[in-house]
């Protein structure tokens, strides 16, 4: 059977139905997320937005349903900085399969000092990866019992400078807010090609894929009252920006096409076709340094080991 991309050039304004399966988009109320999760609305799934607050996933919901008119969407509560109530936050799906996981929810802090989670773990690193890390240990019978089920790590362009410091992962000496940021995402992306990788080797019917988003600015992105405004000074003001970046909406196609298109592949790392900063989804040669198998290898076992994660039960 032909794939998607095969048949028809991917047309981000006309999506393929997806009716039938169930995608949970991790901080799926807000931002990019909010857009991933609008967009795979539209194609007939049931998507499920984590989100750590109750009040705001409704706002998401109704503004998804208001946008997508019979939209299957839900919630539940989910809170990646606490590690110990993951395990019931994937239970709280009550579904027998998962067809995609979308790790997309983040935190990102411009200013010192330096904060943590209840769990002892530098507040970025706990959150954008170790979060994601524990997440996808529970979500993994889910996602297997699917046909072809897909992890779709959300990478940043500001992983691209940095280099993990694999001797100091919570950033405890020289903390510096946005350094730290860049090295949470990484450390997302290394985890994405490094899953794959593992899941290869035990013959796993799962995927895992990395994109990133590019150039993302709110004031270029469409407005949804409640969930996302902008003025027409701050559009006016963006306008010249757009020959270069783009807004959230499009900052989400790189991973609504990842859980969308079968001809998308495991391993593979996806991002906007203009310099990696805007326009449609294409395929980019992985990063070296989220490729290095070395570097990711040492990264998994320290998640594992901060994250309470027995190796067992994770592919590898």
């Amino acid at each position: 059977m032909p794939s998607i991309s095969a048949a028809l050039p991917w047309d981000v304004q006309r999506l393929p139905r997806s009716d039938g399966n169930v995608f949970l988009v991790t901080g799926g109320n807000a931002g990019i997320g909010y857009f991933v999760a609008e967009q795979l609305s539209a194609t007939g799934a049931t998507v499920v937005l984590g989100s750590r607050d109750p009040a705001k996933a409704e706002t998401a919901m109704a503004s998804i349903r208001a946008h997508v008119p019979g939209a299957r969407v839900r919630a539940i509560r989910l809170d990646l900085a606490d590690l110990s109530s993951l395990e019931a936050a994937v239970e709280s799906l009550r579904v027998e399969r998962l067809d995609a996981v979308v790790h997309n929810a983040g935190v990102a802090l411009d200013d010192p000092p330096r904060r943590e989670t209840d769990d002892g773990h530098e507040l970025m690193f706990g959150t954008n990866h170790l979060g994601h890390f524990a997440l996808t240990r529970w979500l993994m019978p889910l996602l297997s019992a699917a046909p072809a089920g897909r992890v779709v790590a959300t990478g940043s362009f500001a992983a691209k400078s940095e280099r993990l410091d694999l001797g100091d992962l919570q950033s405890r000496k020289d903390y510096r807010p946005k350094r730290a940021y860049g090295r949470s995402k990484l450390a997302q992306m290394c985890f994405g090609i490094e899953f794959d990788r593992r899941l290869r080797a035990v013959g796993s019917t799962v995927a895992s894929v990395v994109v990133h988003p590019g150039g993302a600015l709110d004031s270029l992105t469409p407005s949804r009252p409640s969930v996302q405004a902008r003025g027409v000074g701050a559009r006016l003001s963006a306008a010249p920006a757009a020959l270069l970046v783009q807004g959230k909406h499009a900052g989400a196609w790189p991973a609504v096409r990842a859980v969308l298109d079968p001809s998308v592949c495991g391993g593979q790392l996806w991002g906007p076709r203009v310099f990696g900063l805007r326009g449609e989804p294409r395929p980019e040669p992985v990063w070296n340094h989220v490729a290095a198998p070395s570097v990711a290898a040492r990264l998994w076992d320290a998640s594992c080991d901060l994250a309470g994660v027995d190796p067992s039960d994770v592919p590898g």
